[in-house]
């Protein structure tokens, strides 16, 4: 008991001393001083948490002593760990290593000396904490202050997350979303670095499913619109641009900004629009060259929106009339005639359709093809043959009604 009063006295004297020297921050270092000694620990880690996500409470110097978020938890956080949440631990640790951005060894040790004790962690704050640890680590090595070498052990940190991950797949709530959250952010952090793009918009899109937008500053928003909005243009086996436009509200982050070019790209890719594509490709083709993705995977583009073009030529026509000629393909996708077959026989090689092609006959009879998330126009488009179809069933109804004899 002595030894928890002694701790806590010196936690008490920190909060004082710094409430001293800093006027504007005295009230909050009071109230965490008064947690501290109450002994509410759920409050004392709502008000620390609160605290130290704020970057502007950090780093407020006098001649008599300096104010950070590393002395507060080293003082404060630390000396009562052991009653706090493990996973609201985990996140003020991961907010004070933000704040060391410019001495990446001492960020580092601070969610290293963490993990040091798993077993107080729990494998949730332990999962959250190491995809902290891996995320620093990316950025340091972007900034080469760590050696490539750590990639291998952050790929194996992935792997093995995933697969924790996976097993707790049903899991809700507020916690469940923080780590999924830190896991796809470090995830696809780590395929912008080595790639492939598909890979990276899988992991992207994963992530925006459990953070909100609103925790990101403006400019990661607008970094992450664009890295995603790169990833869907270029990556192999992205063809469903819906799922990004219609459902990720990052991209309105372009809007007025000299990449809102990327948005029109994929919006009329989505519907298949040959010629707008070209329109938009001209008119921003010096924002284009400063996109090494673009310009290096210019034809994987390209085919992507040629394949795009036919498979929303098959979607606009009923069902029953899905015989297409490769004369009406070749105007549609803006192709000679003579490459129609390739760009079928890919379309097919890829599932995005299925059927059969008749090269005597120079037709393409279409049975299926992928399904994808519409916008307003195709859904009204679906919804008015949902009707005509609804149509002929009742008149099919009727006259087989007719020429069915009365039962007696």
């Amino acid at each position: 008991m002595s030894d928890f009063v002694e701790v806590t006295a010196g936690a008490s004297d920190h909060c004082e001393r710094m409430a001293s020297l800093h006027a504007d921050l005295a009230e909050r270092y009071n109230r965490i001083a008064s947690l501290c000694s109450e002994k509410l620990w759920h409050q004392l880690t709502v008000e620390v948490l609160d605290f130290v996500s704020d970057p502007e409470n950090n780093l407020r110097e006098t001649s008599e002593g300096t104010n950070s978020f590393l002395a507060l938890y080293d003082k404060v956080v630390l000396s009562v760990d052991k009653k706090l949440n493990p996973l609201s631990m985990a996140r003020i640790a991961s907010s004070v290593t933000a704040s060391l951005s410019s001495d990446g060894t001492a960020a580092k040790a601070v969610l290293e000396n963490l993990l040091a004790n798993k077993e107080q962690l729990g494998p949730i704050a332990t999962l959250y904490i190491e995809s902290k640890l891996a995320l620093l680590s990316l950025n340091l090595l972007e900034q080469n202050m760590v050696p490539d070498t750590e990639l291998a052990g952050i790929k194996e940190v992935l792997q093995k997350n995933a697969q924790t991950l996976s097993e707790m797949q049903d899991a809700v709530g507020e916690e469940a979303a923080l780590v999924h959250s830190s896991h796809y952010e470090c995830a696809m952090t780590y395929r912008k670095a080595v790639g492939p793009p598909e890979a990276y918009y899988r992991e992207a899109i994963s992530y925006l499913n459990y953070t909100p937008l609103e925790s990101l500053n403006p400019e990661n928003r607008i970094q992450l619109a664009t890295d995603l909005s790169l990833a869907a243009l270029t990556g192999d086996g992205v063809f469903n641009f819906g799922e990004v436009i219609e459902t990720t509200p990052v991209l309105a982050e372009l809007k007025n900004t000299p990449n809102n070019y990327l948005v029109e790209l994929m919006t009329v890719s989505a519907k298949g629009d040959v010629l707008e594509f070209q329109a938009i490709t001209e008119r921003n083709s010096s924002q284009i060259q400063k996109q090494p993705a673009l310009v290096n995977r210019a034809n994987v583009v390209k085919e992507k929106i040629t394949l795009l073009a036919l498979v929303n030529m098959i979607f606009e026509r009923p069902s029953l009339e899905r015989i297409l000629s490769f004369e009406d393909i070749s105007k549609r996708i803006h192709l000679p005639k003579e490459q129609v077959e390739l760009v079928v026989i890919r379309a097919l090689s890829l599932g995005l359709i299925m059927g059969s092609m008749d090269q005597v006959d120079e037709t393409v009879n279409v049975t299926w093809v992928m399904p994808r998330v519409l916008d307003n126009t195709q859904l009204q488009e679906l919804s008015t043959r949902f009707g005509e179809w609804a149509v002929k069933v009742s008149k099919t109804k009727d006259v087989m009604a007719a020429q069915t004899p009365m039962l007696v």
